[in-house]
């Protein structure tokens, strides 16, 4: 059975950072392009990012381009984003997900077959 379980989400002041982590088991982790999206509350879940199997290839939403990182360690099954100048409409529930496939890169949610439980970012202002 696939496990993803999130960890580092808390609260932190507009402008500063986070690193949230993603610990993946259950399938060969390294086999799995992995993608990172949020929900915020009264909307639609919605991406963030994404990594291919390799962490050669990455890919954001707009909205977090040259601010948010997502990076991976195959070795530890964990998949990473790094958040940094953090602005007051990051505030959400933040998921990773793992694809269907490995070259992955893919911002719809239908896409990904398993998701882990969220990890809570609350921003203050």
């Amino acid at each position: 059975q696939v496990q993803l379980v999130e960890s580092g989400g808390g609260l932190v002041q507009a402008g500063g950072s986070l690193r949230l982590s993603c610990v993946a088991s259950g399938r060969t982790f390294s086999s799995y392009a992995m993608g990172w999206f949020r929900q915020a509350p009264g909307k639609e879940r919605e991406f963030v990012a994404a990594i291919s199997w390799s962490g050669e290839s990455t890919y954001y939403a707009d909205s977090v381009k040259g601010r948010f990182t997502i990076s991976r360690d195959n070795a530890k099954n964990t998949v990473y984003l790094q958040m940094n100048s953090i602005k007051p409409d990051a505030a959400a529930v933040y998921y990773c997900a793992s694809d269907r496939g490995a070259n992955g890169l893919r911002r719809t949610i239908y896409e990904y077959d398993f998701w882990g439980q969220g990890t809570q970012v609350t921003v203050a202002s």
